[in-house]
């Protein structure tokens, strides 16, 4: 397993407890990359969005958040340790008459999608949020939407993986994958850093790099896939009272407010074509404070304890990639762009069923995520990657 985020301890946890030998080898320290910035909404119902490849995407969420209880009690059971599992839904709300005219035409494609949501009035909402600010015009609440501490889910999947016999390596990039005489069967890792040159071998290799993914140096030009960098940047607040203010995720059309169980906030987050680039921008700290303090005027008292800069790993149409590469014995779990948080219970399973060669029942969503959809996709461009 190349990669230590969230989407690598859960196929490194589910294919070890099919009775696989895994080894994980992680660049830096385990999540480091988009697990440590997530904000860990269970959404898909409110991320919902038009389009045939987003209504996959929403299936593929929808699929996945039914698995997030089972998959936090297993987690938890395994570890000992908390995952911040929340299931108190989400409020979409809107700020004037525009909003809430989008708004209601976000209600109404829903609904015509079957999924379970509640238009509310603007005192309705306040009722159920008395934080929320006076002028809003309209709100509309997805009960089944939750949310998770992704920082939580990291300890514990940490933890979970070391007690099954995990063998994690952090600090342990990975120079390229080792393939036959033919380039046509991937046989390992060769290290790089201070263990440069060496070499593990391995019967199977799963790379779950979320942005890092296109590295042309980690596989062969042929066996490469089109993942770029999108940035966000999230700032990470506490509210000095304790826990309280709100007691669901609050959503306006660019940003969120999640609320932690011990009084902390996640504020987020914006979505940046920047590249690699992961130095904090003024403006987009300014717009998000801007509309925490909109819809919920009590969030300018909050302390700011963290501005993080991550990277998500996007696709051409933003359904991730899961499953075969293009070398016999590489296998890929990337690709999530936004959901990385929300789909993993499902990645592990569909990972560890296609390693173990068990039939799986999900063949649908399988095709949907093939690698091999892009096999003619142009490569990220430098542009795309940062690069000069």
């Amino acid at each position: 397993m190349i990669g230590g985020g969230i989407i690598g301890l859960a196929v490194a946890l589910s294919a070890r407890e099919r009775g696989m030998g895994v080894t994980v080898l992680e660049r830096e320290r385990l999540g480091a990359g988009a697990s440590s910035v997530a904000a860990g909404m269970l959404a898909p119902v409110a991320e919902a969005e038009f389009g045939e490849a987003a209504e996959r995407v929403l299936q593929l969420g929808l699929r996945s958040a039914a698995m997030w209880p089972q998959f936090a009690a297993r987690v938890e059971d395994a570890s000992g340790e908390s995952v911040g599992y929340r299931p108190a839904g989400t409020l979409m709300v809107a700020r004037d008459e525009d909003e809430a005219r989008e708004l209601e035409r976000q209600i109404e494609f829903r609904e015509s999608l079957g999924l379970e949501t509640v238009r509310l009035r603007a005192s309705e909402a306040r009722e159920r949020e008395p934080a929320l600010a006076p002028t809003l015009r309209l709100a509309m609440e997805a009960p089944n939407d939750h949310s998770v501490d992704p920082r939580a889910v990291m300890r514990a999947l940490r933890a979970a993986c070391a007690r099954a016999g995990v063998a994690v390596h952090e600090d342990t990039p990975v120079g390229a994958v080792e393939t036959d005489a033919a380039g046509s069967r991937a046989l390992g890792a060769r290290l790089a850093g201070e263990r440069d040159g060496e070499t593990l071998a391995a019967g199977e290799v799963v790379i779950a790099t979320g942005a890092w993914s296109a590295d042309a140096a980690i596989v062969p030009e042929h066996a490469r896939v089109p993942v770029r960098p999108v940035r966000g940047q999230v700032l990470r607040l506490r509210d000095p009272a304790g826990a309280g203010m709100l007691g669901r995720v609050v959503r306006v059309q660019r940003s969120y407010l999640v609320p932690r169980a011990d009084g902390g906030y996640v504020l987020g987050a914006t979505v940046e074509e920047r590249g690699f680039d992961v130095v904090p921008a003024v403006g987009g700290v300014y717009e998000l404070l801007r509309d925490a303090h909109e819809v919920v005027p009590s969030s300018s008292e909050l302390q700011i304890e963290e501005l993080c800069v991550g990277l998500r790993p996007g696709t051409p149409d933003n359904l991730p990639l899961v499953g075969r590469g293009a070398l016999e014995g590489l296998w890929w779990a990337t690709g999530h762009y936004r959901n990385g948080i929300l789909l993993a219970p499902l990645t592990g399973e569909l990972v560890a069923d296609l390693l173990t060669l068990e039939r799986s029942d999900e063949r649908e969503i399988l095709a949907a995520c093939d690698p091999g959809r892009f096999v003619d996709a142009p490569a990220p461009s430098a542009a795309q990657l940062g690069v000069s």
